[in-house]
């Protein structure tokens, strides 16, 4: 497919532009990152550091 210009359409020619994907492929990255370095698997605690996941108190506790 051409445009007016005569130009070829190239649907995988995408600009990213949101950052909302932009921190969460940011986000996947990190965790592989530190999966592969790991030699076990990364614990609860481990992947909530590495997302940035701040713990709630629970109600009652």
């Amino acid at each position: 497919m051409t445009d007016e210009g005569g130009n070829v359409y190239d649907q995988f020619d995408v600009t990213l532009e949101d950052s909302d994907l932009l921190g969460e492929v940011e986000l996947t990255t990190n965790l592989i990152i530190a999966a592969t370095e790991s030699d076990d698997a990364l614990s609860v605690e481990e992947i909530d550091r590495i997302l940035g996941v701040v713990p709630h108190p629970r109600k009652g506790d």
